[in-house]
């Protein structure tokens, strides 16, 4: 193996076990009801024509975390949201999220230029659509820098990773974690498995993937896999909300436990990871 390679491996391994262990916010699940979130990173229109539509018919709705800086381009998933569909988002009742304004690779960029994209994504959306802002993020495309990590949480309600597991426990909110559907899309039953634990475990499962099409890019999946994810998430009982409405809904659930219990909060452990694992698993393009 080349020295370069295993330099670049290990700056990957640092990156990871620091925005895994680094500048935490705990958050306790205290909820008696599983839930799951759908998202789609870089919002391809086939996302919300296709993906969206889906939703619409179990009447779900989802979180769609959008680069402006690639509106009404054509790239490695597809062909981008066109400002109408902004709109149409907003109308159907889904939540629009922030993915930096130039789709900023999270572990290479510095992180001073990483937060000017996350402002320079909320002026653009600010001009098209004052009403609208973001109140959550995804990371594109990898783990980030500890820095960064700390830096974004000043900005958003919380953060989304990746990691393939869903969070339980004691989660952060800085770094929630993330299931991408296109990983295991030759294989349901890996994805029913998940399912299946997360309602036993009475968790937070995010799924995240990118296109939703007939033939879809590396970073997508089908329209019949997407919706038999869906139908499977209806039955096993979660409550599917996009992820602002969970976390509100999941807040308000953990401080009635807390008032309940006596205890004044949870513990603000920076080592506490329960439900967190195996985050090189998670990005893919993101």
């Amino acid at each position: 193996m080349a020295l370069s390679e295993l330099q670049a491996r290990a700056a990957g391994f640092c990156r990871r076990t620091g925005a895994r262990y680094l500048f935490r916010r705990p958050f306790a699940i205290r909820s008696q009801t599983a839930h799951i979130s759908f998202t789609f990173d870089d919002f391809p229109r086939s996302a919300l024509l296709t993906g969206g539509a889906i939703l619409k018919r179990f009447r779900l709705t989802g979180t769609y975390y959008a680069c402006l800086g690639l509106m009404g381009k054509q790239t490695c998933c597809g062909p981008m949201f066109l400002p109408e569909d902004l709109q149409a988002l907003l109308d159907q009742g889904h939540e629009l999220g922030c993915h930096t304004f130039g789709h900023c690779h999270s572990g290479e960029t510095s992180t001073a230029v990483f937060e000017k994209s996350i402002i320079d994504n909320r002026l653009a959306l600010r001009a098209l659509r004052p009403e609208a802002s973001f109140l959550t993020f995804s990371y594109p495309i990898s783990a980030p820098r500890a820095w960064t990590k700390r830096t974004v949480a000043k900005h958003f309600t919380c953060s989304r990773g990746g990691g393939q597991t869903f969070n339980v426990g004691t989660t952060d909110l800085n770094y929630l974690s993330a299931y991408f559907l296109e990983k295991d899309r030759e294989d349901p039953e890996m994805v029913r498995n998940l399912i299946r634990q997360n309602s036993l475990a009475r968790g937070w499962l995010v799924f995240a993937t990118h296109d939703i099409h007939d033939a879809p890019t590396p970073f997508g999946c089908s329209p019949a896999y997407f919706e038999e994810v869906v139908r499977c998430a209806v039955r096993s009982g979660a409550r599917i909300l996009p992820v602002a409405q969970a976390l509100e809904v999941l807040h308000t659930r953990s401080e009635r436990g807390v008032a309940a219990s006596g205890q004044c909060g949870p513990a603000r452990s920076q080592g506490d990871v329960e439900g967190s694992k195996d985050e090189e698993k998670g990005f893919g393009r993101s």
